[in-house]
């Protein structure tokens, strides 16, 4: 079996939830019906620094809030699937469109619906307060809980390995 930092070595492309991973397991509500999130800075600058070092990124939620496609499109994020109802539906089509395998893949999850995808991806992670069944099946428990920096843990942790963290676009937005 290979070790943690081989298997980081070898990913191309990240892919991840977006409540109980970007942001923490709360909510506010807001009249219009519409869920506010709150989530890390950290975290938005390792995935626009992701994207600007051509990895593929996808969101893939089951949340259908315009919000959290607006802050993702902003960091550059492109393939980002809201009201997915099968996680694993998106994510092949995630891996048809960039030419990836799945072992080519880390995806980042916290909770049940999860679950499929991250048996099937070539590196699961999750956030410290994942549940305990997704915490299982990770090769990862990040020491950061969801939406205190546990996806600019694994981001940098990959890119460092292959040499991408601090070479040079990193100093800037």
């Amino acid at each position: 079996m290979t070790n943690i930092k081989e298997n980081l070595n070898t990913i191309k492309a990240f892919a991840f939830d977006v409540d109980g991973v970007f942001s923490d397991s709360s909510v506010l509500l807001h009249p219009s019906g519409e869920l506010m999130r709150t989530m890390n800075i950290k975290d938005g600058y390792a995935i626009q620094l992701a994207v600007k070092k051509a990895y593929p990124v996808a969101i893939i939620t089951g949340g259908n809030s315009e919000s959290v496609k607006i802050r993702f499109n902003g960091l550059g994020v492109t393939d980002v699937y809201l009201r997915s109802m099968h996680k694993m539906d998106d994510m092949m089509e995630f891996c048809s469109k960039y030419d990836l395998r799945l072992e080519d893949v880390l995806y980042m999850g916290d909770d049940m619906p999860d679950y499929e995808v991250m048996t099937k991806v070539g590196f699961p992670a999750c956030p410290a307060d994942a549940a305990f069944e997704i915490q299982e099946i990770s090769r990862y428990i990040s020491s950061r809980k969801g939406g205190a920096g546990c996806v600019r843990d694994v981001i940098e942790q990959v890119m460092k390995l292959q040499g991408k963290w601090t070479d040079g676009d990193g100093f800037q937005w």
